[in-house]
């Protein structure tokens, strides 16, 4: 009876060690002690939502951080005029179902994204509304980032990670834009959440839906293909050591693979010869090579800030290696990602236009690494304030950026040029884009029939000594941007606006040309 009663204080006394012990190296936890009553779809009700907005801080701030994003993605919505590519989904978006399916395939550009802005046109077609649903998909990715962040580590992480999403410059400019970037991470990150559940819980389910989502990204934008190879990389590399024991996980691998394939296969059927197509020769536009690699690090840390960048980088290296410390398939996780997109994204460089925002499904692993870093911080300095701190230290970095983005314009003002094109032009006069396809932005504003004169497009010299030919004794203004370089990369066409041509003006951009022949 002695001895029991000593085992049983021995026990006593070993679990308060334990209990302390765990104190000690433990979670940073923001709230108290705080155990969430909803764990599963099921257990959503009033009084339990009710109970974590009261009761929860990280519930409270990542909230707060959804409020912020929806401020920054919905502030000046509609103020920067349509460019090219925007302009482009305009027109592309006004036609039919099966039209738009014929479009896409022809540009190598999935419809599904296209498809939507069909639908939202019943609103109208003003910039504000051509850009809703990008913003709308960019403020729902904030609480999707943390839900990646603390399933692939914990809450902290998870908090951290939608913060850099909430403030980044980088993803509010896509979110702000009429094209498929806002709408492709959004469905990366789901696809990643339920990669991360799958790994953890070998639910058929998780499995599923991870290729169900990873199907949609394909559906929205084709370079999701490469982050998609990435993650099933690295779950055959964790696997394959344990083939025999892990033989269950893989069948269910295959299941969501098979979900991908079967729901994409209409694009892939059409979209492999256009793959070879576009790759058929070197790219006239784009960054190639290690500067791809460097802008793309630059673009998601700030657009060029340096002190972001360098902050931003040293906070990811830092979570990285301590992501190694702690677990080392995270670190694997994250480096093989990095090492696998940017791999390929290099060598598809010299063979396609390659441009960072293609690679926006990377910032996924990027925030995720540097949310990883208050981990670092925190084994030396055991406080709450390392996650705060973190937070808003992501929100100081982003301000010089954002200031300056709100403050201007940060597109072509095709708007402002041809409201003064229409008062320059007179009936008659013949206006002319250099290149062709930039009629695109400029017709979405400046309408010919109005001001009753003729619109061509050229894109070489033969073209434009063709439109002199043809119309002799009228006024013509060239109207001429960045892009001749690369739908003319001999340089003809510049020389021969040079020659024939003089300027007359600029738009406030100093991106769009106005040259006359007069």
């Amino acid at each position: 009876m002695v001895n029991s009663y000593w085992v049983l204080i021995m026990k006593k006394t070993d679990g308060q060690k334990a209990h302390k012990k765990s104190e000690q190296i433990g979670e940073c936890d923001l709230d108290k002690g705080y155990v969430s009553p909803v764990h599963s779809f099921r257990d959503l009700s009033i009084k339990n939502l009710h109970s974590l907005i009261i009761s929860s801080r990280y519930i409270q701030i990542l909230i707060l951080l959804t409020l912020t994003g929806l401020f920054l993605r919905i502030y000046n919505l509609g103020y920067n005029s349509l460019w090219l590519d925007e302009a482009t989904t305009y027109f592309t978006s006004i036609q039919s179902f099966g039209e738009i399916w014929q479009s896409g395939i022809s540009q190598f550009s999935p419809p599904l994204f296209l498809w939507v802005e069909h639908g939202i046109l019943i609103l109208g077609n003003s910039e504000f509304i051509l850009r809703i649903i990008p913003a709308l998909l960019g403020v729902l990715t904030i609480p999707l980032f943390y839900l990646v962040g603390k399933e692939f580590c914990d809450r902290n992480a998870g908090l951290i990670a939608a913060a850099a999403c909430s403030v980044s410059p980088f993803l509010i400019f896509y979110s702000q834009e009429a094209r498929a970037y806002a709408m492709l991470l959004f469905f990366m990150a789901l696809a990643t959440l339920f990669f991360l559940k799958a790994l953890k819980s070998d639910r058929l389910i998780h499995f599923v839906l991870f290729g169900f989502f990873s199907a949609l990204a394909l559906w929205t934008h084709y370079y999701a293909i490469v982050m998609i190879a990435a993650l099933v990389v690295y779950a055959l590399l964790e696997w394959l050591p344990k083939i025999r024991s892990h033989i269950h996980s893989l069948k269910l691998l295959s299941a969501g693979i098979v979900t991908f394939v079967i729901l994409s296969s209409p694009l892939l059927l059409f979209s492999l010869q256009l793959f070879i197509t576009r790759t058929g020769s070197a790219p006239t536009y784009g960054i190639q090579g290690l500067n791809l690699i460097l802008e793309t690090f630059v673009q998601m840390s700030g657009f060029g800030v340096n002190i972001a960048v360098f902050v931003m980088m040293i906070l990811f290296i830092g979570g990285t290696i301590q992501a190694f410390r702690t677990e080392v398939n995270k670190g694997v996780f994250l480096v093989l990602l990095i090492v696998l997109i940017f791999g390929i994204s290099y060598l598809l460089s010299f063979k396609m236009p390659m441009i960072p925002r293609y690679l926006i499904s990377l910032s996924i692993v990027f925030f995720m690494g540097i949310a990883l870093s208050y981990r670092l911080f925190y084994s030396f300095w055991r406080s709450k304030a390392v996650v705060y701190g973190l937070i808003v230290l992501l929100v100081i970095i982003s301000i010089p950026t954002l200031s300056g983005y709100y403050s201007g314009y940060s597109k072509e003002d095709w708007k402002g040029f041809s409201t003064a094109l229409q008062q320059k032009s007179m009936p008659g006069d013949i206006i002319i884009s250099v290149p062709g396809y930039i009629s695109q932005p400029l017709d979405y504003y400046y309408s010919s029939t109005k001001a009753q004169t003729k619109e061509y497009g050229a894109t070489t010299a033969n073209d434009l000594n063709m439109v002199m030919t043809e119309n002799k004794n009228s006024t013509k203004y060239f109207i001429v941007t960045g892009d001749i370089t690369a739908a003319d990369p001999n340089g003809d066409a510049i020389l021969w606006i040079r020659n024939n041509t003089r300027l007359v003006g600029t738009d406030v951009t100093q991106q769009i040309y106005l040259f006359t022949n007069s």
